[in-house]
C-alpha cells in the first residue's frame, strides 16, 4: 500500500508519500480499499500541527509523529478480522479516519455502507459535509421560515451545502465569499444575496438587507477573523454557530459582550451530538439528490501522490466547493 504521512509538521512539502506493507485487520477490523478522500481543513490544521494540543480533535486522529494523513473517505472492504458483522467483504462505506492512502484499517463499527444511488466521487465530496450542513440548520439552530442566515466561507464544501440545507428549511440566504469570482456557485446554492467580504462591510451588508434587524443565525468556519462582525450581524436572541477555526481560535472575551448585543447564543458545534440520526439522514441526502434540491460541488481532483497541491490550492482559498484525492 501507498500512504501519505508526516514526520514533522509545517507546509504542504512536508507530506511524504510512502510504500509500506498491507495490514491485515485483527478483530473487529475492516481493511478498506480506498476509491476517494475528502481534503478538508482539519487536515491542513493537522498538518500544520495547530491541533497537537487538541484534546477533542487527538482523540480522533492521534497526537504523534510520525502521523498519516487525512480525515473522511470512502472505499470498498477488502477484508475483516473476526467478529465483524456489520459489513461483509466487497461493501461499499464511508469512513471518518486516515484516508490519504491506498489502503486503511478501521474499526468496522466505524464503517457506514454506502446507497448503490450514490457514486465514490459523490460520497466522498458531500455525505459527511452534508451531515455536518444537516445537523447545523436542523438541530443546533434550526431553521424556521423566514429566518435570515448569515453564512461565513459561503462557497466552501460545508458553507455550499448549508446554503442548500438553509434553503429547504425555507430560511433567507445571506452567503459570504471572499472573492467576486465565487459569488456565482454560492448564488447557484440558493443564496437570497451574496457579499464579498473584500468589498464589503459584512455586519453593514446584514444589517441593511435586513432592514436593521440583523440575521437569526451566523454559521462560521471561519474564527477569529470574522468574530466581530458575526457579532454585530446578529438580531436580538440571535445564535452564532461556530464550527471551524480557518483563520485561528476566537481569543477569550468577556460573555456579557452578549448581553450587550442583544442577549445573544454562542456555541462551538459539532455534528456528534446527532450521530444516531445517520441512517436515517442518507436517506434523506439521496433523495435531495435525486430530486435536485441538494448539489455537491467538487472543484477538482489529485491524484494521491499530489496531495501536496491539493492543500497549496486548498489553503490559497483557490477552490468553490470540495477537493479530491483519488488513491
Amino acid at each position: 500500500m501507498h500512504a501519505i504521512r508526516i514526520h514533522e509538521y509545517g507546509g504542504p512539502e512536508v507530506m511524504r508519500l510512502e510504500a509500506m506493507p498491507t495490514p491485515i485487520p485483527g478483530p473487529g477490523e475492516a481493511l478498506v480499499r480506498i476509491h476517494a478522500a475528502s481534503v478538508n481543513f482539519i487536515d491542513v490544521q493537522k498538518r500544520r500541527g495547530e491541533l497537537a494540543g487538541q484534546a477533542f480533535y487527538n482523540r480522533y486522529s492521534g497526537g504523534q509523529l510520525p502521523a498519516f494523513m487525512g480525515s473522511q473517505g470512502v472505499g470498498t472492504v477488502e477484508a475483516l478480522g473476526t467478529g465483524v458483522a456489520n459489513v461483509r467483504v466487497g461493501d461499499r462505506v464511508s469512513f471518518w479516519g486516515s484516508s490519504y492512502a491506498t489502503h486503511t484499517i478501521l474499526p468496522a463499527e466505524r464503517l457506514v455502507c454506502l446507497p448503490d444511488e450514490l457514486t465514490f466521487e459523490i460520497a466522498a465530496a458531500g455525505l459527511n459535509q452534508g451531515f455536518i450542513a444537516y445537523a447545523f440548520t436542523h438541530h443546533t439552530y434550526p431553521v424556521k421560515p423566514g429566518d435570515w442566515c448569515l453564512i461565513q466561507a459561503a462557497a466552501g464544501g460545508v458553507g455550499l451545502l448549508l446554503c442548500q440545507m438553509a434553503k429547504i428549511r425555507g430560511g433567507r440566504v445571506i452567503g459570504v465569499t471572499s472573492r467576486e469570482e465565487k459569488a456565482k456557485f454560492v448564488r447557484e446554492a440558493g443564496a437570497d444575496e451574496v457579499v464579498v467580504s473584500s468589498l464589503a462591510d459584512i455586519a453593514k451588508e446584514a444589517r441593511r438587507l435586513t432592514g436593521g434587524r440583523g440575521v437569526n443565525v451566523v454559521y462560521d468556519g471561519v474564527g477569529k477573523d470574522t468574530f466581530e462582525a458575526n457579532l454585530d450581524s446578529l438580531a436580538p436572541a440571535g445564535y452564532l454557530v461556530i464550527y471551524g477555526q480557518s483563520s485561528g481560535y476566537v481569543p477569550p472575551f468577556d460573555i456579557m459582550r452578549l448581553q450587550e448585543k442583544g442577549s445573544i447564543f454562542l456555541t462551538r458545534a459539532n455534528a456528534l451530538p446527532w450521530i444516531d440520526e445517520y441512517p436515517r439522514y442518507i436517506q434523506q441526502f439521496v433523495a435531495w439528490i435525486q430530486q435536485k434540491r441538494i448539489s455537491v460541488r467538487i472543484d477538482r481532483t489529485y491524484p494521491l501522490a499530489d496531495a501536496a497541491k491539493a492543500h497549496e490550492a486548498f489553503e490559497t482559498r483557490k477552490i468553490s466547493g470540495r477537493v479530491l484525492l483519488l488513491p
